[in-house]
């Protein structure tokens, strides 16, 4: 992420046409020939545009959340833990949401290999996809890991776990649907849960953080981290 503050201020500015902070930069970035056909080749099946109206969840999945959930993934970067994740759990369905166009055909790429049928795609921003695209009370769990922390404190607005954006999750998960978060940045990890606890309409699963459940992978930056001894916290909430 730059540090550029011209950067940050024309990229990351309060747009009226938006209404909130971004959370993140849209920058050019290579994209490499094998990303490029496989987001050329794949988009246009797995991918949903993102259009100002609700969408039915079932139709883009081809069948209905009663027989199969509906969960949600904001900035699934290179996509690995996403495809194991919908590999792993054929019966549900996972909606990935990803603003930056190398993850996006990585995880197309992901998804050919594995031949993958649970998954689709949201290359758009977060905020916009859950206030405008996603009913309410529709999704069975939704996950945010490793977001970017946005370690300087004047940068802290920008995080993606804020009030309104939590606010605004739990108004989208069926009552017993989960808000999975994760970081490797401890002052962030506690923010998450004082955020989460703030939410009235959402309770921890844990005393405090969790452990993590088996359906979240390990990555490889995880794995290295933990060698070298840095800690990874998970947040899980439950909508009451």
């Amino acid at each position: 992420m730059s540090d550029d503050p011209q950067d940050v201020r024309t990229s990351l500015e309060f747009a009226n046409t938006h209404g909130h902070i971004r959370s993140f930069v849209l920058r050019q970035g290579r994209v490499s020939n094998a990303q490029l056909r496989y987001y050329e080749g794949m988009m246009a099946e797995i991918g949903v545009p993102y259009v100002a109206a609700p969408h039915d969840l079932a139709t883009v999945f081809g069948r209905s959340g009663e027989s199969a959930p509906k969960i949600l993934e904001i900035g699934f970067g290179m996509g690995e833990t996403s495809a194991a994740i919908a590999a792993a759990n054929p019966g549900n369905d996972y909606l990935g949401i990803e603003v930056h166009t190398p993850g996006v055909g990585s995880l197309c790429k992901l998804v050919a290999e594995g031949n993958i049928s649970n998954l689709r795609i949201v290359q758009h921003d977060a905020v916009e996809v859950l206030r405008d695209m996603i009913l309410p009370q529709t999704l069975a769990g939704a996950h945010i890991f490793f977001p970017d922390p946005w370690p300087k404190a004047r940068h802290h607005k920008r995080r993606l776990i804020q009030p309104p954006l939590v606010a605004l999750l739990a108004s989208r998960l069926k009552p017993g649907g989960y808000l999975h978060c994760a970081t490797d940045w401890e002052e962030y990890a506690q923010q998450m849960l004082a955020v989460l606890s703030a939410e009235a309409l959402l309770e921890n699963t844990a005393d405090g953080f969790a452990p993590r459940p088996d359906y979240r992978p390990l990555t490889k930056f995880e794995q290295r981290g933990l060698r070298l001894g840095h800690g990874v916290w998970d947040v899980i909430f439950r909508k009451k």
